[in-house]
C-alpha cells in the first residue's frame, strides 16, 4: 500500500500493510547500496536534524549515513553542547531547529512520548529514534527486515526475545512488529524483568530459558538496561549470565538453523558469549548493515515517498 504518514512515531499504530511497505522499500534501498555509486538524490535540498538528547552510536551514525546517501544536508545536535543544558525546553529547541528550515527531525530522548509531543506542533516530519522505555521503531523494522531476508517470511516463525524486557523499548517495538506480521513471540528473562503483563501483547512468557530457546527460529538477545532500572532487579551479572545467558553449551540445544540477533551494544559474557556473538548463526552485523537500508526507506517515506516502486526511479 502507498505510504501516507508524515511521521514515524511507533510500531504500535502501524498496520501490517504499512510495515511491509517499509520492508519492501528498504529492500529496494539495499539494492541501491550495492551499486558502485551509492547515493541517490531523493532528499536533495532537504535538511535532516539528528536531535539526540540521549547517548547513541549505532542509531545516530546509521541515520546520518542514511540521510547522506539520500543527498540530504545533515545537522547533528549534541544535547551536551546545546541550550538544553541552559534550561531551554525541548519544544523551544525543536522550534528553533524548524525555524532553520529543518525538514525531518530524528529524535532520541529519555522521556516516553517525546517524539509524539513534537509531532503535534512541528511542520517538520518527526522520526522516533528511541523514547524512554517505550519504543524504538527503526530497530524493530531492521530486525524484522533481517529475519525476513534470512528466513523468507515472518508468519509462523518462533521468535524468542531473551533478556531485559521490562525496560527495553526494542522489545516493545519488536513485539508489535512481529506479532502483526504473524510470528509467535516468546519472552524470557528474570521474573522481575519479564512481568506477565506482557502476555496482553499476544506473547508467551516463560522463565525457563531452555524451554524458550529449544524451538526458536530466532533468538533476539537484549542487554541489561542498567541506565533505566533499579539495581535490585537481579542479584548479580554473574548470576544473570548463569541463568539466562546464551552460552555455547545452550546453543547446542537449539535448532541447527536458529538465528542469533542483538540490537547492541553487546555485553559479552553477560547475555551472550563471544563464541555465540561471533559464530556462524549470528546476524548481529547484518542487522547493522540492514539498518542503513531501513533508515533510508523511513526517511524517504516520511518525506513523501510512496513505496518501493519509486526507489528505482531515484
Amino acid at each position: 500500500m502507498p505510504w501516507k504518514r508524515k511521521h514515524l512515531l511507533d510500531i504500535e499504530s502501524l498496520s501490517p500493510a504499512e510495515l511491509l511497505t517499509v520492508l519492501d522499500t528498504a529492500r529496494a534501498f539495499k539494492a541501491v547500496g550495492e551499486r558502485a555509486i551509492k547515493k541517490v538524490p531523493a532528499l536533495r535540498g532537504k535538511t535532516v536534524v539528528n536531535l539526540f538528547v540521549e547517548p547513541s552510536t549505532r542509531t545516530r551514525i546509521s541515520f546520518e549515513l542514511a540521510a547522506q546517501r539520500l543527498t540530504a544536508d545533515v545537522v547533528n545536535f549534541s544535547a551536551e553542547a546545546s541550550s538544553l543544558k541552559k534550561g531551554e525546553t525541548l519544544k523551544d529547541t525543536a522550534r528553533n531547529l524548524e525555524a532553520l528550515n529543518a525538514d525531518i527531525i530524528i529524535i532520541r530522548h529519555s522521556a516516553t512520548g517525546a517524539p509524539h509531543f513534537l509531532s503535534r506542533f512541528l511542520n517538520a516530519s518527526v522520526i522516533n529514534a528511541g523514547d524512554g522505555a517505550h519504543e524504538h521503531p527503526t530497530q524493530a523494522l531492521l530486525d524484522t527486515f533481517t529475519i525476513r531476508e534470512r528466513k523468507g517470511r515472518i508468519d509462523g516463525l518462533n521468535v524468542t526475545i531473551l533478556g531485559d524486557i521490562l525496560y527495553s523499548r526494542v522489545a516493545r517495538s519488536n513485539i508489535w512488529a512481529l506479532t502483526k506480521l504473524g510470528a509467535k513471540v516468546t519472552l524470557c528473562g528474570p521474573p522481575t524483568l519479564v512481568p506477565r503483563e506482557f502476555e496482553k501483547m499476544n506473547c508467551r512468557v516463560t522463565y525457563n530459558v531452555e524451554e524458550a530457546i529449544r524451538d526458536a527460529d530466532i533468538i533476539n538477545l537484549l542487554r541489561i538496561q542498567h541506565e533505566r532500572q533499579r539495581k535490585t532487579m537481579f542479584p548479580s551479572l554473574a548470576e544473570y549470565s548463569s541463568l539466562f545467558g546464551l552460552t555455547k553449551a545452550r546453543m547446542e540445544r537449539t535448532k541447527p538453523d536458529v538465528l542469533i540477533m542483538h540490537p547492541g551494544p553487546i555485553n559479552r559474557g553477560v547475555e551472550i558469549d563471544s563464541d555465540v556473538a561471533d559464530g556462524s548463526r549470528s546476524v548481529i552485523l547484518e542487522q547493522v548493515t540492514n539498518g542503513l537500508a531501513v533508515r533510508m526507506a523511513v526517511l524517504f517515506l516520511v518525506n513523501g515517498g510512496k513505496g518501493p516502486s519509486e526507489v528505482a526511479a531515484t
